[in-house]
């Protein structure tokens, strides 16, 4: 196998992320920011943490990144007998759709990616930074990862701010602050572009939606049938399932109660 083959998309997007990561972390060390004076007046704890924050969110990069999705299995998988009244509770007009591209049962809310080549249960997003789906196992690591790597930007905005100096002739001023300034607006932009994230996430967390669903729901067989998201259980109860898995219970299952809810409303 020749060298370069190795060089997937993957590869390259996580290699190009890491080296832009410690890079910039050694310009705002290498510079007068900050982190120089807390050095030099012996204050170490605050260098320290600062560097554990950018590892730690390298390292959930990392994870995010390479973990399972939520993959939904190509072979069948024995199943447990169903509980009369759970059986009762999922309606027949459900049916498992089967995908065109893999051909797998497709369970309520997963969708083919056609980058992983692979069917995502719960899919949010195919991430381009990620180079990996946003699906039913690693969202909620992917909104700790975005909650903490904004944390690291604003912090570091902060440092490299720090270490500008505006009043110095220009050529002085370009020699000593270029890089330094270049960075301050590059950490600009990811912050503008991970804050607008998080907060679109955090949004959808709290109504338990995804992003394929906000934006498709009108070509989404089983929203455009209700009038609102049948998976909605209030904000306390959408956080605890999605951050916690509790309470626990298949998307079928909500779908059947939003159903009988909507029926006996209608009714009444």
């Amino acid at each position: 196998m020749a060298p370069w083959a190795l060089l997937t998309p993957g590869v390259l997007v996580r290699t190009g992320h890491t080296v832009l990561t410690w890079g910039i972390t050694l310009v705002l060390f290498l510079h007068d920011t900050a982190l120089r004076q807390w050095e030099e007046q012996g204050e170490l704890l605050l260098p320290l943490t600062f560097l554990l924050l950018v590892l730690g969110s390298l390292l959930l990069y990392l994870t995010v990144s390479l973990m399972d999705p939520g993959y939904v299995n190509v072979l069948p998988q024995p199943q447990e007998e169903a509980k009369e009244e759970q059986t009762a509770m999922v309606p027949q007009a459900i049916p498992l759709r089967r995908c065109g591209y893999c051909m797998v049962l497709q369970p309520l809310r997963a969708r083919h990616c056609r980058e992983c080549r692979r069917c995502v249960r719960r899919y949010d997003h195919h991430c381009p930074w990620m180079e990996n789906c946003v699906g039913e196992r690693n969202h909620p690591l992917f909104v700790a990862y975005l909650a903490l790597q904004l944390v690291v930007l604003l912090w570091a905005l902060y440092l490299a701010w720090s270490g500008l100096r505006f009043f110095q002739p220009w050529g002085l001023w370009l020699r000593s602050s270029g890089l330094l300034f270049a960075t301050f607006l590059l950490l600009s932009l990811f912050s503008l572009v991970a804050g607008l994230l998080l907060a679109s996430h955090l949004y959808l967390v709290a109504s338990n939606t995804t992003t394929w669903e906000f934006i498709s729901s009108h070509r989404i067989a089983y929203l455009r049938q209700r009038p609102g998201n049948p998976f909605d259980r209030g904000l306390t109860r959408n956080l605890a399932h999605f951050f916690c898995g509790w309470p626990p219970g298949s998307w079928e299952t909500l779908w059947a109660e939003d159903e009988e809810e909507e029926g006996s409303s209608q009714a009444v």
